[in-house]
């Protein structure tokens, strides 16, 4: 019967892998997987167990006990994403991101370089690396015309945006999903993975600087500064960006799970925007005080446009994984795996994964979703709370998918909004992900042993 449960999650995969050739969008199949994995395990009364993290055992429990703990675990990333998504589309209903185009006075090539690389760097660890993309990609379209020179900035703006995730807890859904299930802490992440993040960002540019397309000037006269169409955009900008910063802030302080955090600083963000759009609007309920209203508060309306697609995808993947892991499959994949590879000189150091496993998973992920890479990842390995090999998965995981375009978030979304072609990428673009990827790998590898050799 686990014969099946593979064949069903390695087919339920390679649809979602092949979603833009088989034209079906991944979350049916993710969903579908999901649903037929727990079926099985119901009707063919599969054994269940929890993995206890301290002895590195499992244990055996009950279906229902097992589902409702996994239930729990999902809905804690998902409802932290609702609220994140949420703040952020209604920064976007006052226009807040035009503020940032103001910021963009130059016509220098390399200047300009620069500047999207570290505004994707910055901005995706504080509202992740998809939304950073989509912001920067528009902002792109405003200021370079020329279609050719703005795909190479826009797989720049990719490479940076998902360097810049890798580092904070609140940059990339992986990391998010691992500060959630408390294999990391937001700030030790912090310490040990954002010069790396840093690293796998700067040496694409300064490989990319040597380029004759990012020399000389852009053609054309800049667009004047961009007004926010809203009076109010500067200040819910700056307002809902330091709402998102503040929720690692809150669990620190209360110890409670991020997505409390998070509801409280969407509940902030709303009440400002609710004032500011003087709209009478009770988020609770659909009945309003008058229909003609209803369709002018910022609440609504950003509700409105999150994407839940992504968000049953995530349900679906996670939930499909937790089953394999419910089963002990990935606990014993992981021991198969501690066996079979090198461990490259590291037992020294006191590390219980090899570095090449996670360079593969990091690898992997430009291949395929590192969503469930990294859940898969959860459960293969019980090892302590910030142990570097965490910190290290949360590195490759985040940059690894640079190297193709279709291997994160971001370079999906700035495929569909320039329509970059996949072989365009991977002659141009891949060979200076790879770069940075593995420069910032050695350079975390390399800081770890120094410290741990200390």
């Amino acid at each position: 019967m686990e014969t099946i449960i593979i064949i069903i999650f390695v087919a339920g995969y390679l649809a979602i892998t092949l979603e833009h050739n088989l034209k079906i969008d991944k979350l049916i199949p993710a969903l579908a997987m999901m649903a037929i994995l727990w079926a099985i395990i119901a009707l063919t009364h599969m054994p269940v167990f929890e993995v206890n993290t301290d002895l590195k055992e499992l244990e055996p429990s009950h279906i229902d006990e097992m589902l409702l703990h996994h239930l729990g675990k999902t809905a804690e990333i998902l409802v932290f994403l609702l609220g994140a998504m949420t703040i952020v589309e209604i920064i976007d209903y006052f226009d807040g991101f035009a503020t940032i185009k103001g910021y963009i006075r130059t016509k220098k090539k390399s200047k300009l370089l620069w500047l999207f690389s570290i505004l994707a760097f910055v901005l995706s660890a504080i509202i992740d690396n998809l939304t950073a993309t989509i912001v920067l990609v528009t902002i792109l379209q405003k200021v370079i015309k020329d279609r050719e020179l703005r795909l190479w900035f826009a797989g720049m703006i990719v490479i940076a945006a998902n360097a810049g995730g890798a580092w904070s807890p609140i940059g990339d859904v992986t990391t998010t999903m691992l500060w959630i299930a408390n294999k990391v802490t937001a700030m030790q992440l912090i310490e040990h993975v954002f010069v790396p993040s840093v690293v796998c960002m700067v040496v694409p540019v300064l490989f990319a600087l040597r380029y004759r397309v990012f020399q000389g000037e852009i053609e054309g006269e800049l667009e004047e500064k961009e007004i926010p169409k809203s009076p109010y955009g500067a200040t819910m900008l700056y307002l809902g960006l330091g709402s998102i910063v503040f929720v690692p802030f809150f669990k620190t302080i209360t110890h409670l799970p991020p997505y409390v955090g998070m509801m409280l600083s969407l509940a902030i963000v709303a009440t400002f925007a609710e004032i500011y759009s003087n709209a009478k609007f009770s988020i609770s309920t659909l009945d309003f005080e008058e229909d003609t209203t209803s369709h002018h508060s910022p609440v609504h309306s950003s509700l409105s446009k999150i994407e839940l697609p992504s968000i049953l995808f995530f349900l679906g993947i996670l939930l499909a994984v937790a089953a394999l892991e419910s089963l002990g499959m990935l606990f014993e994949f992981a021991g198969v795996l501690d066996e079979t590879m090198p461990m490259l000189g590291t037992e020294s150091l006191g590390t219980t994964v090899s570095d090449l496993v996670v360079v593969i998973l990091g690898v992997g992920s430009a291949i395929i979703d590192n969503v469930p890479l990294v859940a898969a990842s959860m459960g293969m390995f019980s090892i302590p709370i910030d142990d570097p090999v965490w910190h290290f998965i949360a590195y490759s995981a985040g940059t690894g998918g640079s190297m193709l375009i279709i291997g994160s978030a971001a370079g999906v979304v700035a495929m569909g909004m320039e329509k970059i072609d996949f072989f365009w990428y991977l002659k141009k673009i891949a060979f200076l992900a790879m770069v940075g990827f593995v420069a910032g790998a050695a350079c975390f590898i390399l800081i770890r042993n120094l410290v741990l050799n200390a």
